[in-house]
């Protein structure tokens, strides 16, 4: 259970820092000047393309030797692991933003100009809900992902879910009873986060275009 509520640090602030950092760098992405458009591509093509354990030992263990006028950041190891969880995150989560914000109908902001909005304006308020609303399920999907491999941490010297489970085992042995209740744990916590993305989905549906029932 220790083990759990550290997850839960960890897994919680890296959501939400994944989700800000997806919805700016998708809006960016789409309506943002040239060379702003082109670091965003250059963020997203940067930590979709290296493992994320590699993104993790980079925060903890590369990150203090970089030095600025003598300067350098060290973080301790659940800082590292929310900043390498977040970062990594929002690069998947602006793919879905970027998709759901192409999707919408590039009519709807040329009215919106024409009723006397401003560009951000309707984005903000015509454009982005929709596609949010759109890319949700890709971003509860990417909230999921983040769930499971938060495992990583532990590689770190972070005592959450499967830190905690594998000095359990070192100590006692017991791997099939350790190892089998650490998935339970997982399961619930998926099943949970599900349950809630359902519910946010729900509540963001609008009449007539609901989210198609199985």
């Amino acid at each position: 259970m220790e083990g759990l509520w550290t997850s839960v640090l960890v897994i919680v602030p890296s959501a939400l820092l994944g989700v800000l950092i997806g919805l700016t760098a998708g809006v960016l992405r789409v309506y943002g000047p040239k060379p702003v458009r082109k670091l965003t591509e250059a963020y997203v093509s940067l930590f979709r393309g290296t493992p994320l354990v590699v993104q993790v030992f980079f925060w903890y263990f590369a990150l203090p030797y970089i030095k600025i006028g003598g300067w350098s950041l060290v973080l301790d190891p659940i800082e590292a692991s929310i900043l390498a969880f977040g970062m990594c995150s929002g690069a998947y989560q602006s793919e879905y933003i970027r998709g759901g914000l192409n999707s919408i109908k590039r009519g709807q902001i040329r009215a919106a100009l024409a009723l006397g909005m401003t560009t951000r304006q309707a984005v903000l308020n015509i454009v982005l809900p929709q596609a949010f609303r759109r890319a949700l399920p890709g971003c509860g999907n990417e909230i999921i992902y983040l769930i499971k491999y938060s495992s990583l941490a532990s590689i770190i010297t972070v005592n959450e879910l499967t830190g905690t489970a594998t000095t359990i085992a070192k100590n006692t042995w017991r791997n099939i009873e350790v190892f089998c209740t650490l998935g339970v744990y997982y399961l619930v916590l998926v099943t949970l986060a599900g349950w809630l993305l359902h519910l946010l989905e729900d509540a963001m549906s609008v009449p007539g275009f609901e989210r198609p029932r199985t």
